[in-house]
């Protein structure tokens, strides 16, 4: 969330960003309850004033052998009136920070503006697209064809969005997740196994709650939800501590699987494993010094990418615009692999930099070694990679014409030596 001081003294700016993200909120009710919210206080602080006074007054007043009662009713009538502005500001404040909670993190200035998708910003691309000598197909058919998926036995077993993957094709998701985990233990991040169902304020933490409360699945009669990516447990791992500064940068990666919705997504990618209810991803997360944290966004995209140089898929890096940017994200950059069988290239990973908005929320801080104070850090994370949408780049794009898939050379050890995957006998 953003400090409430920020906004009452940069409304001007909040409210540029508010625009450039293209969102319908609007601050004249913040400005109404900052009014209103200062009138109490004033209101509040004059009459304790005022009262104090007077309770001098009453203690002379016996002293001298005069009668009190006048101005103990004075102070009653105070006392009273402070009561209600007590409860009025309390009223005030749970609406004033109701809707700070809904306002998006500030944009970093190198954002590009946009009103979507369409106009986020390439800033590199890497490696050539594979040419065939025929027609190429999308995983959806190479997977049915070598028998490697099955999307109607998991709609008989659980419903739409939902696919079981068999034989080579599981092994291969198992192969890419200790792949990717162990490139991510090279870059030195720790690995940790969170739980896959955490708490409502684990989701207030990172700023899921309580903007996207319907993209997730929650358990009933519980304050349970199903994670929609390790982001939320491994982030709240350090919620409500202070941090040593010398510990600062804590990195963490974590496999999980992911779990959503998709209510907003109605109608789009229904074919295949593009976006499903539940898939798997290898996610990295930072915790740095404020100083660093441009610097770590750089090299947390750089750790992303490293996945698909060693698997030899092309892809490119894009900077998201503003109106295509993430609730809790001040900058992203979203990393796009090559799917032939779509002939477009397609997000693979995002790399966002929070700043100090989830922590705030979150309340995880560090204590300056030369102040002494506690200050906020600033949080980072990037998917290293989505393993589903990893498992369809390499059937697109090591597709051979008879139908196999050749298995990428770094896979190769994780896969027990085989170099290709083959029609299932089962």
């Amino acid at each position: 969330m953003l400090d409430l001081k920020f906004i009452r003294d940069h409304l001007d700016q909040v409210e540029a960003m508010l625009k450039a993200r293209g969102g319908a909120m609007n601050l004249d009710d913040f400005r109404s309850l900052e009014s209103r919210r200062r009138e109490n206080i004033v209101e509040s602080d004059g009459l304790k004033q005022s009262r104090n006074e007077l309770s001098k007054q009453i203690g002379q007043i016996i002293q001298k052998g005069e009668d009190p009662e006048p101005l103990k009713q004075q102070v009653g009538k105070m006392a009273g009136r402070i009561k209600e502005l007590d409860a009025e500001l309390k009223d005030i404040e749970t609406s004033l920070f109701a809707l700070v909670d809904r306002i998006p993190n500030m944009l970093h200035a190198s954002v590009p503006m946009g009103k979507g998708e369409a106009d986020n910003v390439e800033v590199s691309r890497h490696g050539q697209p594979p040419q065939f000598d025929f027609e190429p197909l999308d995983h959806v058919d190479i997977g049915n064809g070598l028998r490697i998926l099955d999307q109607e036995t998991a709609v008989k077993v659980t419903g739409a969005r939902f696919a079981v993957l068999r034989g080579d094709g599981a092994k291969m998701e198992r192969a890419l997740i200790q792949f990717m985990m162990d490139v991510h233990s090279e870059q030195g991040y720790f690995e940790v196994l969170p739980p896959f169902i955490v708490n409502g304020a684990s989701m207030y933490g990172t700023g899921q709650f309580p903007k996207m409360k319907e993209d997730v699945f929650k358990l009933e009669g519980l304050d349970y939800y199903l994670i929609p990516t390790a982001e939320v447990p491994v982030t709240n791992i350090h919620r409500d501590e202070v941090l040593k500064e010398e510990d600062l940068p804590l990195l963490y990666q974590a496999f999980t699987p992911c779990f959503r919705s998709e209510a907003g997504a109605y109608g789009r990618d229904t074919r295949g494993l593009i976006r499903q209810h539940q898939f798997n991803k290898v996610e990295m997360v930072k915790f740095v010094h404020p100083d660093t944290s441009e610097a770590h966004l750089e090299s947390l995209r750089d750790h992303a990418e490293e996945i698909l140089r060693r698997l030899g898929l092309s892809y490119r890096v894009v900077s998201l615009c503003a109106a295509d940017l993430s609730f809790s994200a001040q900058k992203c950059y979203d990393i796009e692999v090559w799917l032939p069988g779509q002939n477009t290239y397609r997000e693979i990973s995002s790399c966002s930099n929070f700043g100090d908005f989830q922590a705030r929320r979150a309340k995880i801080r560090y204590k300056d070694r030369e102040s002494g104070k506690n200050q906020l850090v600033h949080t980072l994370n990037g998917s290293g990679l989505a393993v589903g949408r990893t498992l369809i780049a390499i059937l697109e794009n090591y597709q051979q014409a008879d139908g196999t898939v050749v298995i990428p050379d770094v896979l190769v050890p994780y896969m027990n030596g085989q170099t290709r995957i083959e029609k299932q006998a089962r």
